[in-house]
């Protein structure tokens, strides 16, 4: 028996592997198409099965296929779904063609899979065809954008989960750290005081926000163009394909999924792409804004700020014995910066559509379930190996707070501006701390010193002082 098996197509003949899920057409895209060295996102593996189940249940409904042949199909389709047939798309995620080669690819991997199922060899496609029956009334230009927006709402609530979890760590950290005065700095030189439990209550807030924006954004994805076909007008398929397809996938995904009311205008524009990069990029500056400040409040640490203390996760040098580098802030900074990058590349595809179609939907793809992808694995490690361990290093910051020219600003109030000025050059001609030329100048006792700089003074908001009678 010949270990393989002879397909055709437009351009003619190949062989394939005798055992092989996928055939000629994929063949094809594996040799035009050697680009990234990786195959396409998982999720739009999965979601691209959901799609092909709904319209096997659609195309059953109008009467295509006995039941056996039916129940074979929908098999496959299930194990797609689950994440069975991965290993069997094999085509690069960067891909002429608007996305065909992974439709292609899909279509031969399902036929296929359902002919094992049925007891029949792959390849005997008089049975289950690729194109005739697993692509029936489909195209790549409503199949591919469909299963991506299913793909990325599923990665959206994902994310959101992770940027909760995250938000929730910090919220923590914020009442763990509530006491902690510390030096507040603004373009790195000392400012006034804050605490450390309010630093990361911003850290939060910010958070909060990305999930806000995140939970929004699924309302951008749920409009998608499945029975459209080629160019949006749904010549070829019935119109019950047309209007039932999306129900059945609603069901299957239990998403709040809608039929473009304009099927020609969702078949050419992916500017909800586009929004919804965009507020995984404010995620990601925020995420590198978090993880620099965290960098730099731990540096050191007896040389540097050493305000805190990061979990110690792997040694940080070859050379340098004791080394101990902030990993997992500089791992999400990184993070940060590839969906950043992703989404200047989305940007640009999604801008080079033309007329009634986008070439450049695998890019878009790759690009958005990329940036999904690391931010809810960024967020996880963040919370998890960083912010759920690190502690405050209180005699660090105590010893800012008594020693930096900051704390000048909280006596203010109490001595007035040129007594206080009186106190910093004190301690900078002589090499003082605040708290010991303010004591020494008698201007305040210790204790006095103590309730001026305290959490509660520090972090009060405004003057209860209206006027020199008080």
């Amino acid at each position: 028996m010949s270990n393989y098996r002879i397909e055709h197509d437009l351009l003619g003949e190949m062989r394939a592997p005798a055992d092989a899920l996928w055939g000629v057409h994929t063949l094809r895209a594996m040799e035009n198409f050697p680009v990234t060295g990786r195959s396409v996102q998982p999720a739009l593996i999965h979601a691209y099965g959901a799609v092909k189940l709904a319209c096997a249940r659609t195309n059953h409904e109008l009467g295509r296929w006995d039941e056996k042949t039916f129940q074979a199909l929908a098999r496959a389709c299930e194990e797609m779904i689950e994440g069975k047939l991965d290993e069997h798309i094999v085509v690069d995620a960067l891909q002429g063609g608007a996305g065909t080669s992974t439709n292609m690819n899909v279509n031969e991997v399902l036929a296929n899979r359902a002919l094992q199922i049925l007891g029949k060899p792959p390849g005997e496609y008089d049975t289950l065809h690729p194109l005739e029956d697993v692509n029936l009334h489909q195209s790549t230009n409503d199949t591919y954008p469909t299963a991506l927006k299913v793909a990325a709402v599923f990665g959206l609530r994902d994310l959101q989960r992770e940027v909760i979890g995250l938000l929730e760590a910090f919220q923590a950290k914020e009442k763990q750290f509530a006491h902690v005065v510390k030096v507040g700095r603004t373009q790195f030189q000392d400012a006034v005081l804050i605490t450390l439990g309010r630093e990361m209550s911003a850290h939060a807030e910010a958070l909060s926000r990305d999930r806000w924006r995140i939970y929004k954004c699924e309302e951008r994805l749920r409009v998608v163009n499945l029975g459209g076909m080629a160019i949006g007008t749904g010549l070829g398929a019935p119109r019950k394909f047309i209007f039932q397809a999306v129900e059945h996938l609603r069901q299957i995904t239990s998403l709040g999924l809608a039929r473009a009311e304009n099927l020609v205008e969702a078949t050419q524009n992916h500017d909800a792409f586009v929004e919804v990069s965009g507020i995984l990029k404010a995620l990601a500056t925020n995420l590198l804004k978090i993880a620099g400040d965290l960098r730099l409040l731990s540096s050191g640490p007896e040389a540097g700020f050493g305000e805190l203390l990061l979990p110690a996760k792997q040694a940080g040098s070859s050379i340098m014995p004791g080394k101990v580098n902030p990993v997992i802030p500089e791992a999400v900074s990184q993070a940060a910066l590839r969906a950043i990058a992703n989404d200047q590349a989305l940007t640009q595809a999604v801008s080079l559509g033309s007329l009634e179609l986008n070439a450049f939907l695998p890019l878009i793809a790759d690009s958005l379930l990329d940036t999904l992808n690391i931010l809810a694995n960024a967020c996880r490690i963040f919370r998890i190996h960083c912010v759920e361990g690190m502690e405050a290093n209180e005699a660090r910051c105590r010893a800012h707070v008594h020693g930096a020219t900051a704390a000048v600003t909280a006596l203010v109030g109490k001595i007035g501006y040129e007594a206080a000025q009186n106190v910093a050059r004190e301690a900078t001609r002589n090499g003082k701390s605040i708290r010991e030329a303010a004591i020494e100048l008698g201007v305040l006792t210790a204790e006095e010193f103590d309730e001026l700089t305290s959490p509660e003074r520090v972090m009060q908001l405004g003057s209860q002082k209206v006027s020199d009678d008080e």
